[in-house]
């Protein structure tokens, strides 16, 4: 069991002249990765691709705004899944304030086009605040439902993590147990809020890498694990995994974490955005070994 530590050469993506780069998902395809990120500057979701997932190539924009939809001024806050020869992609859509979540799909991974003018998931629950963001989605083959992990409050910054589930990727259907996970009172590195989740299968348990919020703008990432990836969660006692770093790149925040295990290394890794002041670039942590610590239970 080891613990994670960051890249020396941080940050891996985003400089004063790219601008602000957050909230990847990062896909392993034919040995090499691809990151897709929320490019602030240009308000759309693009993508970039690397051999060893630290260099990156020049990022390719995948999907623009729409301000004449009334709710696409900005996209960003995605996720993309590919099933039966076709790209998914579920996103957040911004404006006035307020947040949805949108669908678009692809036959290349590079040209995408709107499944629906209207969002697919949109707030309507008290708990759900002005805003649904940050979709994650898997694929159940046993139950032929698509599963979407998101989260949901504030536009700033959401306040609680949510589930719906579909069986085409447009109509959802959200959990009546909702919110599935909140912010934790006792721990002061999560005290406020809980936002910007991934979820990865592994070894018989979900595992949920997540933001928590000690303040407004003071984030941290921890990891929590459930045996249904709802109900149940045993959070990790080593939490936070990651950590602000004073004086350095990311010494205010660190935010939506994207994990990967690398079993031909025997390792985890964990990109992220970090902000200090008005800067957010992407970064890498990595764990020593598949196994993150959990006491059985």
């Amino acid at each position: 069991m080891g613990q994670w530590r960051k890249y020396a050469g941080n940050p891996v993506l985003g400089d004063p002249e790219m601008g602000t780069c957050f909230d990847v998902f990062v896909a392993r395809q034919g040995g090499d990765y691809q990151m897709y990120f929320s490019w602030r500057p240009k308000k759309s979701i693009a993508v970039c691709r690397s051999a060893d997932g630290v260099h990156w190539g020049a990022p390719e924009i995948l999907l623009a705004p729409r301000p004449e939809s009334g709710w696409e001024d900005d996209v960003n806050r995605n996720c993309v899944l590919y099933r039966d020869g076709r790209w998914h992609m579920w996103y957040t859509g911004q404006a006035r304030g307020y947040s949805w979540i949108g669908y678009a799909v692809s036959d290349d991974g590079h040209r995408f086009r709107r499944a629906s003018d209207q969002p697919v998931l949109f707030s309507e629950r008290p708990f759900e605040g002005m805003s649904v963001m940050n979709p994650f989605v898997l694929w159940d083959e046993k139950r032929r439902v698509y599963r979407m992990w998101y989260s949901a409050g504030e536009t700033y910054e959401p306040n609680v993590l949510c589930y719906a589930e579909s069986v085409d990727g447009l109509n959802w259907k959200k959990l009546p147990a909702n919110p599935i996970y909140v912010a934790d009172k006792n721990n002061a590195w999560e005290q406020q809020r809980v936002g910007g989740c991934q979820v990865i299968r592994c070894g018989g348990w979900y595992y949920l890498f997540y933001i928590g919020y000690e303040d407004i703008d003071t984030a941290r990432i921890g990891v929590a694990r459930s045996k249904n990836g709802v109900t149940g969660w045993q959070r990790y006692r080593g939490n936070p995994i990651v950590s602000p770093a004073a004086g350095e790149w990311d010494a205010d925040a660190c935010y939506k974490p994207f994990a990967l295990p690398d079993e031909e290394n025997d390792c985890w890794l964990l990109w992220y955005n970090g902000r200090h002041e008005n800067r957010e670039y992407i970064g890498l942590a990595l764990h020593d070994g598949l196994d993150l610590g959990f006491e059985d239970v």
